[in-house]
């Protein structure tokens, strides 16, 4: 089951290395409730029951190195429908957190590192970020209805910090109006940290616990220098 090739060995099984995972993934019934529930299910052959009957047949090297973990959403509709409430999400996210960092597929530890390194995973200078933030602030000032509209950046004692999705200052900074907007209209008080502003958790979707450690750690210790009282990450 590596990336190019559906072949087993069946010579490499082992029965221990999974079995301390608190998954229950021994439970399968092979039901196939998840497969018909997944929506990326058939991707490259992308079977979730198979994926869960090759941790219980011990298959490490096979399930490491496949593509299917990385295919899956962990949405979690699979774990949603299974009758045996087998976790599935997180049995492919605990997968994912064996795969060497380097061979992790995509842009995906790239955005990891860049996020330790610089607080964002785009590694965008602070002075180029606050720049999109006013900029996009004006265009909405200039709306019927928002007039003097202005983004709140590092204002301390605020009631709600929020957190910034990565695209929403890179391709879709669009995006950005609708929850300005909202906040607007319901008169929130309401603020965009200047650092660690990154509302995008790749250490979570690599199976990395220290990078996702990190990061969470590092936006509370924003709402802890702005003396914020609450946080809206959305992520």
């Amino acid at each position: 089951m590596s990336e190019s090739s559906a072949v087993i060995d069946l010579d490499r099984l082992d029965h221990t290395k999974f079995k301390s995972w608190p998954y229950s993934q021994d439970y399968c019934i092979t039901c196939g409730l998840c497969a018909s529930s997944c929506p990326a299910s058939g991707i490259d052959g992308f079977d979730p029951r198979k994926l869960i009957r090759m941790i219980s047949l011990g298959l490490e090297d096979a399930v490491v190195e496949s593509r299917w973990p990385w295919i899956c959403t962990m949405c979690a509709k699979c774990e949603n429908v299974c009758p045996m409430e087998i976790d599935i999400a997180d049995t492919v996210r605990n997968i994912r957190s064996l795969r060497e960092r380097e061979s992790v597929p995509g842009i995906l530890h790239k955005g990891v590192t860049a996020a330790l390194e610089t607080g964002n995973n785009l590694r965008l200078p602070k002075e180029d970020f606050i720049f999109i933030l006013e900029d996009v602030a004006e265009e909405i000032a200039e709306e019927p209805g928002f007039e003097g509209f202005r983004v709140a950046i590092d204002k301390k004692g605020a009631n709600i910090l929020t957190t910034i999705h990565n695209k929403l200052v890179n391709t879709h900074t669009e995006d950005l109006k609708h929850w300005w907007k909202i906040f607007h209209a319901a008169g929130e008080d309401w603020t965009v940290p200047s650092e660690n502003w990154e509302g995008v958790s790749w250490g979570y979707f690599t199976g990395d616990d220290d990078a996702m450690k990190i990061t969470a750690e590092r936006i509370y210790g924003q709402m802890q220098k702005l003396e914020v009282k609450n946080l809206l990450w959305p992520e």
